[in-house]
């Protein structure tokens, strides 16, 4: 079964929200409704969002709108509204309304864009001018018609229309709706007038017209090659049987009980949802497919800088000097405008390959006839100098672009070409390009520069073209390398990752896979500091289309730990000793340890105001882009279990406890003992009110558990309420973490909501492996939260409105509790579907969606590939025979 059937087998993961609207401007609560879609209209929704031309198009009254008694106050529900204009703005996909109404009415109540295209009087009224298109003829019908209406019926019921009127029949009683109704039949009769019965209505116009003439002249009339019609009345029937094979037909309502519909639907809410499913979807299957795939850009790092490099060839990411500075190629939110470094085959002809050098982070993209090798050079410790290397050869013709732009794209660029290549001018240190040999042309892109070149490697001294990068002061480093010394310097770099990956201790299965996790995670501890990043990227979006796109390039203490304990576990000490080092450099400058921000800077500093990057249009257009980060403003109490965790394997590790980690040990339990009770906002940092969160509360047993242990195995002697703390944690959440409703610890007390972080009472050892309440709540997250090859965080509202996919890091843990439980074929079945989600060059984004099958979140994703190390290593002891 593919990916995507097994999605389908599941409720919908998705939350589909309009995302042009905040989450309090929707109708109730859409991310709890849509999960009452059946399955398989979520999967005729996905099918259809994907058509090469769409069309949508609906009734308004009773579908876009709910029925009420007047008539004139049946106004349409804002995110219907919010989604159909969106729809209309998506390219190859039109929205239309087909309403009994008059065409000025229909447009007054709707308050629809003109890009939704609007049919009044069930398609007899295409423009508001339609009465100066009745022939006299037709007009004089009219008159006639309108003065007899008038005359014999009550005004109550009566609805003027351009080219006719509407009789009510709604709230009468049955004697008097049959006597209209004859009434009706009489005057038809003496006048050339065209009924339309529907429901609790009927339409009388002297223009022939039905909502199936419409719905075909609209389809015709934009050339979709797919309709979705959603109607609830008997006129809507009509509409609905001249759908295809290929298009969908949803009827509101259950009434009448025959209908050509598909599937149908309860309400105007209902619609509502479906609307914005459909938004959401095609949306990200429009902008994701125009867009390089997230998990195809490799990584180069070097201890202290990070780049990306796409699968062209081209790098268009790269932050300077620090971590969280602003990127000079920052092409991968949505914009060659924003910079980009591009090698490629001068014909045009795309890569054959692209892989890394073995166990290092130098990489080679391949055309036919030509090779680059890409890193970063090693740089000494101190420096904030990046130097980057790019190495030329073949016997193909080679073109080289140089478009630097400062500051995200926010400042013109200019350079000027030199003997040994290009200078970047204006800046505050000196950024230059060295190329000896390379004759550039510099050419005016906007208000900025480019330079280029077209040669052929072969035909260049030595062989070869080396192509050097240096940002800051190394110009002498940079010379040496460019004029001949770059072997050296690879050799150096080569040898710096091939060493230390021989120090480490690989799981027998998957190994290379492991390995390169293991580098992506040493890449992304910045050596100067010890500080860790959570991802080298900014806004790489959790849906594509959507706001939930962030900055992720700090260390956040929970993150940081879990990776350098990832390391850890596989041999490697340093990069745990650099983060609790720079751990401690923090507290040095903090007044209590339960002040501790949830993340900061690799420098150790605050984080700037999260802001916006309105310039940039983002990856697939994912907007708005981020810098900075509002999560440092949080109250996240569970950081200190995972630093507690990393002091306990590292002293265990040693074999000795230095008092200064005893000294953090002692400093995380007096910040645990000081804030358990209180509410947080948890790991997911979801954007509400903060809760009494199941995890938070695990992580706080675990924090003063751990201690006890250190203090136990190096005969200290803790404080003597640490015991009386643990188990008074342990207590409160065994009796308010459980709901017995839903059979499983759910995301905060007194909620019904799972969270995939609840896995954690049974994997932190709070609760035995065995234990029934553990095994019901792997059973649960199992059931409600995985879908196919991915786990959900969760599918409560967290404040935020859109998309986000399934997180690699929860899928991780489900494979640990399978293991846990002793359900190891299946552990070993959701090991490989993850294994199977490594991209080409076995990386991990931080998320997957198993709909639209695409990799999203910022890339590559430290949680990601510590997870994916911790369950080759536990799977590693139950190999399959």
């Amino acid at each position: 079964m593919s990916t995507v059937e097994n999605a389908y087998n599941q409720a919908s993961p998705l939350i589909p929200v309009a995302a042009s609207v905040p989450a309090s401007g929707l109708l109730g609560d859409l991310a709890e409704a849509s999960r009452e879609l059946p399955p398989e209209l979520f999967r005729r929704l996905f099918e259809v969002s994907r058509s090469p031309s769409l069309l949508v198009a609906t009734d308004y009254d009773g579908t876009i709108a709910p029925i009420v008694d007047h008539p004139s106050l049946a106004y349409p529900l804002d995110s219907s509204v919010d989604s159909m204009r969106a729809l209309a703005s998506l390219p190859s996909t039109s929205a239309g309304v087909i309403s009994g109404r008059s065409l000025r009415d229909l447009a007054a109540m709707s308050r629809l864009p003109r890009e939704v295209h609007l049919f009044g009087s069930h398609g007899g009224e295409t423009d508001t001018a339609a009465l100066d298109a009745l022939s006299p003829e037709q007009l004089v019908i009219l008159t006639d018609f309108r003065k007899d209406l008038v005359e014999a019926l009550p005004l109550g019921v009566i609805e003027h229309k351009t080219t006719g009127a509407a009789v009510h029949l709604r709230g009468l009683r049955e004697e008097e709706k049959a006597r209209i109704e004859d009434i009706v039949e009489g005057l038809i009769a003496g006048h050339e007038v065209y009924a339309t019965r529907g429901k609790q209505v009927i339409d009388l116009a002297v223009v022939p017209a039905s909502k199936a003439d419409a719905l075909q002249r609209l389809r015709d009339q934009v050339g979709a090659e797919v309709v979705v019609f959603i109607g609830d009345d008997i006129a809507d029937e009509l509409a609905l049987e001249t759908l295809g094979d290929l298009d969908l037909g949803l009827k509101v309502g259950a009434e009448p009980p025959e209908t050509h519909a598909q599937f149908r639907l309860k309400d105007p809410a209902e619609v509502s949802i479906v609307l914005s499913a459909i938004f959401e979807m095609r949306k990200s299957w429009l902008f994701g497919r125009q867009s390089t795939p997230i998990h195809r850009h490799s990584l180069l790092g070097n201890g202290q800088s990070t780049a990306l490099v796409d699968p062209a060839g081209r790098i268009c990411w790269m932050p300077h000097p620090l971590p969280h500075s602003a990127s000079m190629f920052s092409e991968i939110l949505g914009s060659e405008a924003a910079g980009y470094f591009a090698v490629e085959a001068a014909s045009g002809a795309a890569p054959l390959t692209q892989r890394y050098l073995t166990h290092s982070t130098l990489l080679e993209t391949r055309w036919a006839g030509l090779s680059c090798v890409d890193y970063l050079a090693p740089v000494e410790t101190n420096s904030d100098d990046t130097i980057i290397v790019r190495v030329l050869t073949g016997d193909a013709p080679a073109r080289i672009r140089f478009a630097p732009r400062l500051d995200y794209g926010t400042v013109s660029t200019r350079m000027v070409a030199t003997p040994d290549g290009v200078s970047v001018l204006g800046t505050s240190e000196p950024i230059q390009l060295y190329a000896p040999g390379v004759d550039f042309d510099i050419q005016e892109a906007g208000e900025s520069h480019t330079a280029e070149a077209v040669l052929v490697p072969s035909e260049q001294p030595g062989g070869s073209v080396v192509l050097v990068l240096a940002c800051g002061s190394a110009s002498g480093d940079a010379q040496f390398m460019a004029t001949g010394g770059e072997h050296h310097v690879r050799d150096r770099a080569l040898n710096f990752w091939r060493n230390w990956v021989e120090t480490l201790s690989i799981p027998s299965h998957h190994r290379e896979e492991v390995i390169r996790s293991a580098i992506t995670l040493r890449a992304l501890c910045h050596e100067p500091t010890g500080g860790i990043l959570a991802a080298p990227t900014t806004s790489l979006p959790e849906g594509i289309g959507g706001v939930r796109n962030w900055d992720y390039r700090y260390t956040w203490l929970r993150d940081g730990s879990m990776t350098a304990r990832a390391l850890l576990s596989l041999g490697s000490t340093a990069e745990a000793e650099g983060f609790l080092s720079w751990l401690t450099g923090i507290l040095a400058h903090t007044a209590a340890p339960e002040q501790l921000h949830p993340l900061y800077a690799v420098d150790g500093s605050a984080l700037t105001t999260e802001a916006v990057l309105a310039h940039l249009p983002g990856y697939a257009g994912s907007r708005p882009v981020r810098v900075g980060n509002a999560a440092e403003h949080q109250v996240q109490l569970d950081v200190f279990g995972p630093i507690t965790e990393l002091l306990d394997e590292l002293t265990e590790h040693l074999g000795d406890l230095p008092e200064a980690y005893w000294t953090l040990t002692c400093q995380m339990v007096e910040a645990v003992s000081r804030r358990w009770l209180e509410a947080d906002h948890g790991i997911w940092e979801a954007r509400r009110p903060p809760k009494h969160n199941v995890y938070t509360r695990v992580m706080c047993w675990v924090t003063v558990d751990r201690a006890l242990r250190i203090a136990e195995r190096f005969d200290r002697e803790p404080n003597g309420a640490w015991r009386q703390l643990r188990e008074e944690i342990a207590q409160d959440i065994l009796t308010n973490g459980f709901d017995e409703q839903v059979g499983a610890f759910t995301v905060a007390y007194g909620e019904k909501d799972l969270d995939a972080a609840c896995l954690f009472v049974g994997l932190s050892g709070l609760l035995d492996a065995d234990d029934s309440r553990f095994i019901s709540t792997v059973d649960a997250i199992e059931r409600d939260l995985r879908v196919g090859p991915t786990v959900f965080r969760y599918r409560y509202d967290d404040g935020l409105p859109g998309l986000e996919g399934g997180f690699h890091i929860c899928t991780t843990w489900l494979i640990e509790a399978f293991v846990k439980v002793g359900r190891i074929e299946d552990a070993w079945d959701l090991f490989r579907q993850l294994d199977n989600l490594l991209g080409p060059t076995g990386l991990l984004a931080e998320e997957y969606d198993p709909v639209a099958e695409m990799h999203l979140g910022n890339h590559p994703q430290a949680y990601s590939h510590l997870g994916y190390i911790r369950v080759a290593q536990l799977l590693d002891a139950h190999r399959p025979s």
